[in-house]
């Protein structure tokens, strides 16, 4: 399928300009009208049918062709985070605070280049529904979609998505069975003590001790109470309490983090957190509050769906640019809603390694989506529909 990738390398110019465009004008979650309007526009200039304001801000195209009933989707998030973007790039975002800096601007574009091929192309038989997902860093877009109909109005077969990869070699694609990405839950606890002077601690019961001792008696959780060849995480990334120096707070608050690979290991963390918490805010004489909210669940790939895209990129760039077999991340996308409702395969595609520019971590101000990708994932996007929907 080389000639399908030298093909589309040709091409894609106008894509580059068009992720570079997205990225000078970033969206939050469901804010992301100029890029949904965009959207819009280039799938209906194609012939696609496009449906919007599924969750808000999301748009899928669709596009039918012979009279297979089988139904393939793919999904692309459009979605920018608030950080102030450093990477000095003559298309850096004109928006104070915003940056597209997890490349969820070339996922777009990628998809759009794809979307462009594959309607001049009448290669396939069956039903393509490409869907621009709103609100993926947190905001919960995939749900709110499907809440909103997505698969009724729109059913699929089977459903992939793909996000860059710092770190991995340009246009390596990286594949994994099973769970792959982490589940994500948030929890914040309030410690209330009693406020008075620092000289006399002992007229006092002490918060921010209580919350000290607290935040390292949660890593014991990992280490002596989940299986060591289980992976979690608890990170505490927030700790308030007091403004003097000499005055003991009434309050601490702590803001957690909490990551886990299987759902019996998530159920643990919960019973555990909330247990220490407890019994270690009355050991200081204090009371604890734990309000626990659920994030993004495991994202688990489907086995079938998993060695179908797997097999695809092994045709499209050769063995020596898949791996076959990836270790799982503990980062979390919202994509794993989709495929508890449809079965599917999320795969990544690297964005450089090394000294390269690309290798900058995502959620970082420097990140930059690498434009060496538009033509290699978009050539995989038109590789999947003829094998999927194959004539």
């Amino acid at each position: 399928m080389t000639y399908l990738r030298d093909a589309l390398t040709e091409r894609v110019g106008e894509f580059i300009q068009l992720r570079r465009d997205i990225h000078s004008h970033p969206e939050l979650a469901f804010e992301e009208h100029r890029t949904s309007d965009l959207v819009t526009a280039k799938l209906q200039s194609w012939g696609y049918q496009v449906h919007r304001g599924l969750g808000g801000t999301g748009v899928v195209g669709t596009l039918k062709r012979g009279g297979s009933e089988r139904k393939l989707g793919i999904r692309a998030d459009m979605d920018a985070l608030p950080i102030q973007e450093a990477t000095g790039a003559e298309w850096a975002s004109t928006r104070q605070g915003l940056m597209h800096a997890c490349g969820h601007d070339g996922h777009t574009a990628m998809l759009l280049a794809a979307a462009k091929a594959i309607a001049q192309a009448p290669e396939f038989d069956g039903t393509l529904n490409l869907i621009f997902q709103p609100a993926e860093e947190g905001g919960g877009g995939a749900v709110r979609m499907m809440d909103d109909g997505l698969f009724e109005h729109h059913p699929c077969d089977a459903v992939f998505a793909m996000h860059n990869m710092p770190g991995t070699p340009v246009g390596h694609f990286v594949f994994r069975d099973g769970a792959a990405m982490a589940s994500s839950d948030y929890v914040t606890i309030r410690i209330h003590g009693t406020g008075g002077h620092g000289a006399m601690p002992h007229r006092a019961a002490d918060p921010l001790v209580a919350a000290s001792s607290i935040v390292m008696a949660l890593q014991t959780i990992v280490s002596r109470n989940v299986d060591p060849l289980h992976t979690a995480v608890v990170t505490v990334g927030a700790l308030h309490a007091g403004q003097a120096n000499n005055v003991i707070p009434a309050l601490a608050t702590l803001e957690l983090s909490v990551r886990a690979l299987d759902p019996q290991v998530r159920q643990l963390l919960e019973q555990r957190i909330k247990a220490l918490v407890t019994a270690q805010a009355e050991s200081f004489g204090v009371r604890a509050e734990v309000a626990w909210r659920q994030g993004y669940c495991v994202l688990v790939n489907h086995t079938a769906q998993t060695e179908f895209a797997r097999q695809v990129a092994l045709d499209l760039v050769g063995p020596e640019r898949v791996t076959l077999n990836g270790p799982p991340l503990t980062g979390s996308e919202d994509f794993a809603f989709m495929l508890e409702k449809v079965p599917g395969s999320y795969l990544l595609i690297g964005n450089g390694d090394g000294d390269s520019a690309g290798a900058c971590m995502v959620h970082n101000p420097a990140y930059d989506f690498n434009d060496e990708n538009i033509a290699t994932g978009a050539s995989y996007w038109v590789a999947l529909v003829q094998a999927y929907l194959a004539v």
